[in-house]
């Protein structure tokens, strides 16, 4: 085995390459950019490397600085991780140029397979099933268009080299196209230095199912079930699972062996990704090959017991695969949950802060269900503008799919960020949903389930139990401290819990160990115990009426902001005559912000196109704003003329700053 690696990545993945080394006794070297001179990654490694400043094409992209790293440092090979450089062949021939083993597939696997383009000529000519499609390079929009009306809409238009969602629109008619094209260039061109797209038909009601396969340099090659990644966004993954819900053993096997006939093809002998888009019928389709470890391998390691990570080092070392097929089975059910630096109430657009809070929940066997969290952050770490906005990767392992969802569910529960805005209570509101409870998902789901972006769940009426408990609990241990410190010995103990439009009259009795809630109209009894809270802790866990559970508790300007899973409300407890009194008061006038375009994220201006005093139509694109790897498109939303310009292309801007304001 490897004496010493390079890990030529950042984040979470750095750190998990790492967790792995240590557990063989092979010593680390990371790279990093300045953003990351602090990151956890550089902490855990033996050594590190500055390479460059934040943007990757200055520092993560640049092979000849990693290779100079790896020679510096004697490290003997080059784990690349995933996205940055673990996908370029001439990175691996790099490397070998140099002695340096590529921790990785071949490069002629990676030719043959890496590139999207390429890959699909290769597996036509091999007799793959292949989605249709125009897998030529396109030059410029006009071609695009032709190409996506000969091939009839939907299509998709997706990066060459891409990876990750980067790079990627569905075009529905040829505006789509017009707009969508020069932008997935872009994304392309930054993220991957390579600007080539590829037009192919986008397959309606589709499931995104992919296949595991691990290979060695001896001719061997198996796969390790398959993962279902069908709940996406922006076509980035956000859920993943294994086994997938949907396939039954025979289309397994065929899809199995397929994905090995492909790699044996290609001589491919590292861990790689074999991707089918499946219909309602279960035809499935080859997609593309991810030549390197995915995101979403821990939900194959929790139902396989297969260290991927350590199988791509002892691959790359020459050893020869340990495992035959007929070892590999499925142990239970796994699922994982991005967690984003995105904010959901805000059409999931990036979140860029420090990390003010950050308390993931216990990992381990559980009892009823084993959680993992992948993570390459810290509390008091900074999510910066430049790299992928995910924090980290939870997973949860079960006997069945049910223990699985509820398991997470739990663990969502149990996950405490502040500082910036998390996907955490759209993925709770995912893990609720009876649809996906079914498993009848497809990579439509996200759209189809909230077609007008995410704003919460209402509560249902175990959460407004949840709610009238924790506003009960927390009043009146306020309640009590004031009255022993002002000496009383009497504390009131009716009280009315609103919440939303909705009024309880309670009876509470003495908190802190346990306390009971009784509510007067409907005469039932709720009893809170075992309560692990006090003032100043954001997460107020307890049981209530026998049933576990973790509310995110925040002290608003009147009363408090209780969250449980995807349900947000605000609670006041208040005696009963000011409760009469409160519900006479006005409502609150919103500010007219009709006149203002204001950037919706925190991020960099690539254009801002108009002038003082230019009539702008409603529908017209006036700015551009790039945060994460991410374009977004900001367009008027009424005709106006333009007043006011707030910024400039190559500006900084923060979320909810003004762009343009109309006279």
């Amino acid at each position: 085995m490897f004496s010493k690696i390079l890990i030529a990545n950042r984040g979470e993945i750095a750190v998990r390459i790492i967790k792995t080394a240590r557990r063989l006794g092979v010593k680390t070297v990371v790279v990093y950019s300045e953003a990351d001179a602090d990151s956890l990654a550089v902490e855990m490694a033996d050594e590190s490397v500055l390479i460059g400043p934040p943007p990757a094409n200055e520092s993560y992209l640049l092979a000849d600085r990693i290779i100079a790293a790896a020679k510096a440092t004697g490290a003997e090979a080059i784990h690349p991780g995933f996205g940055f450089l673990s996908e370029k062949a001439s990175f691996a021939r790099l490397c070998a140029d140099n002695g340096i083993v590529f921790i990785g597939p071949n490069p002629h696997a990676i030719d043959a397979m890496g590139d999207k383009i390429e890959s699909k000529k290769f597996a036509s000519a091999a007799n793959v099933s292949t989605v249709p499609g125009y897998i030529g390079v396109i030059d410029g929009v006009p071609h695009a268009i032709k190409i996506a009306e000969e091939i009839g809409y939907p299509v998709m238009m997706k990066a060459s080299a891409g990876g990750g969602g980067k790079g990627m629109r569905i075009a529905w008619n040829r505006k789509d196209v017009e707009e969508g094209f020069p932008a997935a260039q872009s994304e392309a061109r930054n993220s991957f230095g390579d600007d080539r797209v590829f037009i192919e038909k986008f397959v309606t009601e589709p499931r995104h199912i992919e296949i595991q396969v691990l290979g060695d340099k001896h001719g061997h090659v198996i796969y390790l079930n398959e993962r279902e990644c069908s709940i996406q966004r922006r076509n980035q993954k956000v859920i993943e699972e294994a086994p997938s819900p949907f396939l039954d053993a025979a289309t397994r096997k065929a899809m199995g062996e397929q994905a090995v006939a492909l790699s044996k093809a290609v001589q491919y002998d590292s861990a790689g990704t074999v991707e089918f888009i499946v219909d309602k019928d279960r035809n499935f389709f080859f997609l593309e090959m991810n030549t390197r470890l995915q995101v979403e391998h821990p939900v194959t390691e929790l139902i396989t017991g297969v260290d991927l990570v350590e199988q791509m080092l002892r691959s790359a070392y020459g050893e020869t695969l340990g495992l035959t097929q007929e070892d590999v089975g499925i142990h239970g059910w796994a699922i994982e949950s991005r967690i984003y630096a995105e904010d959901p109430y805000r059409k999931f657009l990036p979140s860029i802060g420090r990390l003010v809070r950050y308390q993931p929940p216990e990992e381990g066997d559980l009892g009823a269900y084993t959680v993992r969290n992948d993570a390459g952050v810290r509390e008091g770490d900074e999510i910066s503008m430049y790299y992928d906005p995910m924090i980290s990767k939870l997973c949860t392992w079960g006997a069945t799919r049910a223990e699985a969802i509820t398991g997470m569910a739990r663990a969502l529960e149990d996950f405490h960020i502040e500082g910036l805005g998390h996907n955490i209570p759209f993925l709770s509101a995912v893990m609720d949903q009876a649809r996906f409870q079914s498993g009848k998902i497809t990579t439509g789901y996200i759209a189809e389930e909230f077609p007008d972006g995410f704003t919460g769940a209402a509560p249902t009426a175990s959460q407004l139990d949840i709610f009238t408990a924790v506003g009960g609990y927390v009043q009146r241990l306020i309640a009590d401290r004031a009255s022993r410190a002002g000496g009383g010995s009497q504390t009131r103990t009716d009280w009315v819990v609103i919440i939303g439009d909705v009024h309880r009259h309670v009876t509470l009795t003495p908190a802190p160990a346990a306390m009971d809630i009784y509510i007067t109209e409907d005469g039932r009894t709720l009893a809170l115990t075992e309560v692990n809270w006090r003032p100043g802790l954001p997460l107020f866990k307890a049981v209530l009426d026998g049933v576990p559970f973790s509310a995110h508790v925040t002290q608003a300007t009147e009363g408090l902001v209780i969250r449980h899973r995807a349900a947000k409300a605000r609670i006041l407890v208040l005696t009963p005559l000011s409760a009469d009194l409160h519900a006479k008061l006005p409502a609150k006038q919103a500010a007219d912000t009709s006149k203002l375009i204001v950037s919706p994220m925190p991020g960099l201006v690539v254009t801002l196109d108009v002038v003082v005093g230019q009539e702008v139509k409603e529908g017209e694109t006036v700015a551009i704003i790039e945060a994460m790897k991410m374009q977004n498109i900001i367009k008027a939303e009424r005709d106006g003329l333009v007043k006011l310009v707030g910024a400039k292309a190559g500006d900084s801007v923060a979320a909810d700053e003004v762009l343009v304001e109309f006279a």
